[in-house]
């Protein structure tokens, strides 16, 4: 399953302490928000156009990551990825209605001098993870499949499993439902080319206005391993959205140990770090 006619976005800053820990609080220090929990930026991570120059690589992969060759500080970042379908008025968009969801890795190079978020995001094929086991998603709004889901994440070296991320709770992201969709929108059509930001509108044009989005919504907090350690080749990337009403937290980790995984209420992605 590829989404090469799809565009990317990805939510900067949707978890309370996220960018602390991922040493990228200062980047946004200039960029206005109208509370202290409102995310910083929507981000491009893949447009599907050849004008966007580096963007225009498509990087999703289900099964592995490519390091770049200029960087060993590579960082798992667990999220939750939607696919929405969207409405246009007037090259303007008017509606994000969302149809599935699934485990999302936007892997991240550290880099303290990038000018933009999308540098840290793609530098070439098979640089991010979404998962094939998609979740019908019914509507964004309260009472929706997606509230009773968890993230998990985990790294493995040499066999032994770490926990990466703190195991969340989506409903837990700073804004969600509604909020996070309206304001998605508000990006797509009003976000400039600011500091760190980039202006959406003129991807979405230069992509011929495409019917659909997958937009990852925001990395977890890392445990203190995952804040402290960094991919090798040879480790595995663990992401694993669950539903919370099913599976406790433990459960998912013995899946995880002993690689024995239920087909039903979750959503795998395990990566290799080639």
């Amino acid at each position: 399953m590829t989404f090469k006619h799809v565009i990317g976005f990805g939510v900067a800053g949707n978890f309370a302490g996220h960018l602390e820990q991922a040493g990228e609080a200062t980047d946004f220090l200039n960029v206005k928000v109208d509370n202290a929990i409102q995310p910083k930026a929507l981000f491009p991570f893949y447009v599907p156009s050849q004008s966007a120059g580096f963007l225009s690589q498509y990087p999703l992969s289900s099964d592995s990551i490519i390091p770049p060759n200029d960087a060993d500080n590579l960082q798992i970042e667990p999220e939750v990825a939607i696919v929405f379908d969207i409405t246009y008025q007037d090259n303007k968009v008017v509606a994000l209605t969302p149809v599935k969801f699934a485990a999302y890795n936007d892997c991240s190079i550290r880099k303290p001098n990038a000018k933009k978020i999308s540098e840290k995001k793609n530098w070439g094929k098979n640089t991010k993870g979404i998962s094939q086991d998609f979740i019908e998603l019914s509507s964004f709004t309260k009472g929706c499949e997606l509230d009773t889901y968890r993230i998990a994440s985990f790294h493995i070296r040499n066999g032994e499993v770490n926990r990466y991320g703190e195991d969340s709770a989506a409903i837990d992201y700073s804004y969600f439902h509604e909020q996070l969709n309206d304001w998605m929108i508000d990006r797509m059509n009003n976000q400039k080319d600011e500091g760190p930001a980039e202006d959406l509108a003129l991807y979405l044009s230069e992509a011929n206005y495409p019917e659909q989005a997958i937009i990852s919504i925001g990395a977890t907090r890392y445990t203190e391993f995952g804040e402290t350690n960094f991919l090798q080749s040879g480790d595995e990337s663990i992401v694993v959205v669950y539903d919370g009403e099913r599976y406790e937290t433990q459960e998912i980790e013995t899946m995880v140990k002993t690689k024995a995984y239920q087909n039903q209420g979750l959503s795998l992605l395990a990566q290799s770090v080639l």
